[in-house]
């Protein structure tokens, strides 16, 4: 299993939104117009875990999810160069971990999110994803 994190704005689609999704095989993240992001979600498999993080003011992890659908075409564009996946809520952290934590880890400061908080999909370390889950409360 990789591990992966996964930025949303909460204004736009909100860890909220995705828990209460009424569609059992998950929503599409899609959307994505960068390269980098869409190659990641090009490396991802059903059962990989991933972050869910709201960026702009609040930036912090709050959630993890699972992709339930490997890449396919990106049904908000017609434009076949856009990928996405599809993920599943699991469970929201019992305490989110902003970026301000992160960076104050040591640990942490090989992790993607601390050298490129721009990235909107990005892949996370097994040993980070241990420590978030610790930090978060998992």
């Amino acid at each position: 299993m990789a591990y992966w994190l996964f930025k949303s704005e909460p204004g736009e689609w909100s860890w909220d939104d995705q828990a209460s999704s009424s569609n059992p095989d998950g929503e599409e993240w899609d959307g994505i117009r960068n390269y980098q992001a869409r190659n990641n979600m090009r490396e991802m498999n059903v059962g990989d875990r991933g972050f869910f993080y709201h960026s702009v003011g609040e930036k912090r992890i709050v959630g993890i999810v699972e992709v339930t659908a490997e890449a396919h075409p990106d049904s908000t564009t017609d434009d076949p160069r856009w990928e996405c996946v599809d993920v599943k809520a699991v469970e929201p952290l019992p305490v989110p971990v902003t970026l301000a934590q992160c960076r104050e880890t040591p640990e942490l400061s090989a992790m993607v999110l601390v050298n490129n908080t721009r990235l909107s999909v990005q892949p996370v370390t097994e040993n980070e994803w241990k420590i978030i889950c610790r930090m978060g409360g998992l």
